[in-house]
């Protein structure tokens, strides 16, 4: 069964091709069926039974030598009776006809008005491509002296495809039926959301070999440890009274070892604050040799140093920062 379509307002092309059948007058054949030829238009439907065409057909009869030759130039227009996936339809048309004749007596050609009529069928391929196929009489008011006062009566059996250059719009959704308010289902509740978990802390231990030369309070170049410490405090401005811890070996005095400790701390602090976290969450202390992870009594200097870098690293000259852990 045929399947009724919305028209596609795409301008389309139709390539086709035809059987021509010229009109016996011209002395070609007696009037039979000996030519072809083919054409080019361009299209578009323009409501729900009309469509237009405009653009060339070619045709052309041989015999024996002799030739007639047939170049329209016109419109057409389609009254379809549907939209369906076979649509028959009659055409009328009009446009300017160029005949040329060669007979064994001469050759000779003239311009001239023609009106044509015709019946035919689409046949829908798909949503751009459709098949057409028509059969037309041509009728030409070639009638000069050139031809003898002969008015052509041409015949052309077409066949070609309508390529649309634009695919149809889609249709519209169906409307929906309003639902009445007493079918509305009731809304499920909502689960209140679960509560946050409690906020854990932990102790991060940064090495003092890492951030600092040996006696020193400067801050080695490059400290990514510091600025992890650093994002994580600006992206949990919640957590405060930060404390960084700063520690000395049992080398040197005690005096001296408690300013060193709180000359480290307060680096790293500067430090944290350089990156954007408030000063008043850190509290940096000196705890100077408190604390120590190994005992060693190396007479060598050198190898004192080396024994108590454990010490170092880990507690004795080490910087401990409390951290939020999610």
């Amino acid at each position: 069964m045929a399947q009724e379509t919305a028209f596609n307002p795409s301008w389309y092309i139709q390539p086709s091709i035809n059987g021509f059948k010229p009109d016996p007058d011209f002395g070609l054949n007696n009037g039979k069926p000996v030519g072809y030829g083919a054409g080019l238009k361009f299209g578009k439907a323009i409501s729900d039974h009309w469509d237009v065409q405009m653009g060339y057909v070619y045709g052309r009869a041989r015999e024996s030598g002799q030739r007639y030759q047939q170049h329209l130039l016109g419109a057409d227009a389609l009254y379809l009776f549907s939209r369906d996936t076979f649509r028959p339809f009659f055409l009328i048309g009009a446009g300017v006809e160029h005949d040329m004749v060669n007979l064994n007596s001469g050759r000779t050609s003239q311009t001239a008005p023609y009106v044509s009529a015709g019946l035919g069928f689409q046949a829908v391929i798909n949503d751009r491509v459709t098949f057409q196929a028509d059969l037309r009489n041509v009728h030409g008011f070639a009638g000069g002296n050139n031809f003898d006062h002969i008015k052509s009566n041409n015949y052309y059996m077409t066949v070609g495809l309508n390529i649309a250059f634009d695919a149809p719009p889609a249709p519209a959704p169906a409307a929906q039926p309003p639902v009445a308010p007493a079918m509305l289902p009731e809304p499920a509740p909502v689960a209140p959301a679960p509560p946050p978990p409690p906020a854990r802390f932990e102790k991060v231990s940064l090495s003092a070999t890492e951030l600092f030369s040996f006696d020193s309070a400067t801050l080695n170049p490059n400290q990514p440890k510091l600025d992890d410490i650093a994002n994580l405090l600006n992206a949990n401005s919640g957590v405060t009274n930060v404390v960084i811890s700063g520690y000395a070996d049992r080398l040197g005095s005690d005096k001296y070892n408690q300013k060193l400790s709180e000359r480290r701390a307060n680096a790293v602090k500067d430090y944290l604050v350089s990156k954007g976290v408030a000063a008043s969450r850190l509290n940096a202390i000196g705890k100077g040799e408190s604390n120590p992870a190994v005992e060693c009594n190396n007479k060598n200097r050198a190898a004192l140093i080396k024994c108590l870098e454990p010490n170092r690293r880990v507690d004795v000259e080490q910087i401990t920062v409390d951290r939020r852990v999610q």
